[in-house]
């Protein structure tokens, strides 16, 4: 990708990129650049991130947290979280897979839980978020009219008790005011759609 491409991808400035980059190289990340048209950036496809090994106490902390975001429905990633959770308590040995579960009962989370949201639905927008793909929504507004909309994911905001999508629409049925924004419990059916697809409904 180019310094460009990245710098609106993340929403920053490309001289941001360009620092990010070189610090990246100092800490020895095999990032090549080529120039020309069609070069950019790119990380060696070779590359693995090292093992990582947690202490007891560590993995409780991010054992506990995780699944405080759960069950509080902080965000929409529930899977991706319970895959990760289980590869950190899988990576412990036997002796602090012990002293993990003496930590987590005594570590304890109290929060208001964010509305409720259907299993499908948060299915297929960690889908689409993760994977760039456009999402087809069935979306009932407050005043309990019911419109259908594909959409692009732009970012997501959790908020205390709720999870909002920014979004950019892709079929012009016109949401709202720009930047638009979706209430993720207010969403009633989704369904992941191709990346080149567009207003397209199930």
């Amino acid at each position: 990708m180019t310094a460009e491409q990245l710098a609106e991808r993340f929403d920053v400035t490309v001289r941001t990129i360009y620092r990010d980059l070189d610090a990246l190289r100092e800490a020895e990340l095999p990032i090549h650049a080529d120039r020309g048209p069609g070069g950019g950036y790119a990380l060696d496809k070779s590359y693995n991130l090292p093992p990582v090994n947690f202490h007891a106490r560590e993995a409780a902390l991010l054992v506990v947290l995780g699944r405080y975001a759960t069950e509080m429905r902080l965000l929409p990633f529930a899977d991706t979280l319970a895959s990760a959770l289980d590869k950190l308590r899988s990576a412990l040995s036997t002796a602090d897979q012990c002293e993990l579960a003496k930590h987590t009962t005594s570590l304890l989370f109290v929060g208001v839980p964010a509305l409720p949201i259907a299993d499908a639905v948060r299915k297929a927008v960690e889908l689409a978020w993760f994977e760039h793909r456009p999402l087809w929504v069935r979306y009932r507004h407050s005043d309990g009219m019911v419109t259908e909309h594909t959409i692009r994911i732009a970012r997501l905001l959790l908020e205390r008790t709720m999870t909002i999508i920014e979004c950019d629409e892709t079929d012009g049925g016109g949401i709202g005011d720009t930047p638009r924004r979706l209430r993720l419990n207010r969403v009633e059916a989704a369904r992941v759609l191709e990346r080149d697809a567009s207003a397209a409904q199930p």
